[in-house]
């Protein structure tokens, strides 16, 4: 991979992405102006481009006349294809890329060939982080100063994206590329996430021309009930008891970029890949939870780990040399040596779950990334990996959830039933879990 084509975003996310333009100058490829198969390239300033004028000739009968198809809009020769990574609730110490001790291979593989960011802000929420991302401005003034469920009819806060706030995958379809959403979409005014639409909130009407993925905050990854492929709503995990979205998003990513590559392979293609991984539910396959279990790495207690993961961060200069660690907040939470024996046992297997789906989405994403070095593309795509859209989420509260939504109604489970009930099926599809 070469550097210069290789960015990545490395603290919790941006709040605001500077959308990707094409510098393009007018220009027409060697095929026959008028036929089919001309193209042409914009200037990119006024979208969508206006017609251009027929420039055949009409007779009184086919003899004497001249067809003439517009020329289709290409990018100029050479435009990088764009790889847009987002993972969700995942913290600045918790991928290995970053000092934590979950490994990241994919997020190492792209750190290792661009650059890593550590000057990085996000808002506190999924909305408006993903909002500002995928429209270049602040997310007040694309309508989401808060999720989509709390939308309100006051300017700033009601869901909508309206037409003259662009979003990246408008921009640039108009401008050539191939655009596709896969996986989260949470910026869908919730009044608007049903089967007959409209669908003009929807990622097809804001520029994507292909989506697979769920509407919504979160979804269970085993039977994700709100899962969709462009507008209609599908159920691939009845009759499919191995069914896992993070495999299948990966699955739907790759089918789509080599159908690009098989039918249109000059044209580049812009991929925005946000997986639910790392959202509660937490649903790792069980050959992912055993291979980190298997690992110990948080036998030590988050006490140490945390002394841990703060001495690797200085050590890769993501944190200053000079940094001083956070006092330890005694008045709220536990250290590990003060924890019972069952609460060790239950906050161990909660991490472990955990961290055994930020490894199995990343180890995904580096399909998708592998996929692309496959074809032959890689050093001419444009790859950023944003780690997490605001960071590590608090849900779980301090002794972790079988059900993320009793924590929403207020109902805490205590961890001696959450050892004696759901230990063992911890990340399984009868579980909503989130860690402590």
């Amino acid at each position: 991979m070469k550097q210069r084509r290789r960015i990545l975003f490395g603290a919790t996310i941006i709040a605001l992405l500077a959308t990707v333009t094409v510098a393009v100058m007018a220009q027409k490829d060697a095929a026959k102006p008028g036929s089919p198969a001309a193209t042409t390239t914009i200037d990119g300033k006024q979208l969508p481009a206006p017609p251009g004028k027929f420039a055949g000739k009409i007779e009184r009968s086919t003899e004497g006349s001249t067809a003439y198809w517009q020329p289709r809009i290409v990018p100029p020769k050479g435009a990088p294809n764009v790889l847009l990574i987002m993972t969700d609730d995942s913290g600045y110490g918790v991928p290995s890329t970053f000092g934590g001790v979950i490994p990241t291979p994919a997020l190492d593989r792209v750190a290792a060939n661009g650059l890593r960011y550590t000057n990085f802000h996000s808002t506190a929420l999924c909305s408006p982080t993903r909002a500002a991302l995928i429209t270049g401005r602040n997310h007040h003034s694309v309508g989401f100063g808060v999720i989509s469920e709390q939308a309100t009819g006051y300017p700033g806060y009601d869901s909508i994206i309206t037409k003259d706030k662009a979003t990246i995958g408008t921009i640039l379809k108009e401008n050539g590329y191939r655009t596709s959403w896969f996986g989260k979409n949470h910026n869908t005014p919730s009044f608007q996430a049903n089967s007959i639409g409209p669908f003009d909130q929807w990622p097809i009407g804001m520029g994507f021309e292909y989506f697979y993925g769920f509407m919504g905050g979160d979804t269970n990854q085993w039977e994700p009930a709100n899962l969709a492929r462009n507008t209609t709503y599908i159920y691939p995990f009845l009759g499919n008891p191995n069914f896992n979205l993070i495999t299948a998003m990966a699955d739907e990513a790759i089918a789509y970029m080599d159908q690009v590559d098989t039918l249109t392979p000059d044209q580049p293609f812009f991929v925005y890949y946000v997986p639910g991984g790392t959202h509660a539910p937490h649903h790792p396959t069980p050959e992912w939870i055993k291979k980190i279990s298997d690992m110990h790495l948080f036998d030590q207690g988050w006490n140490k780990l945390r002394d841990q993961i703060f001495a690797n961060q200085k050590r890769l200069g993501v944190l200053p040399k000079d940094a001083k660690l956070t006092p330890w907040p005694k008045d709220i939470l536990k250290e590990w040596e003060q924890l019972s024996a069952d609460e060790k046992k239950m906050f161990i297997r909660q991490a472990d779950v955990f961290a055994a789906y930020v490894a199995y989405t990343d180890a995904e994403i580096g399909r998708v990334i592998q996929a692309i070095d496959d074809m032959g593309k890689l050093d001419n795509t444009l790859i950023i990996y944003v780690n997490g859209d605001n960071g590590t989420s608090a849900e779980g509260t301090l002794v972790g959830t079988p059900n993320e939504v009793a924590m929403f109604n207020g109902v805490d489970v205590p961890v001696a039933d959450q050892l004696k009930y759901f230990y063992d099926a911890w990340g399984s599809n009868k579980t909503y879990n989130h860690m402590a």
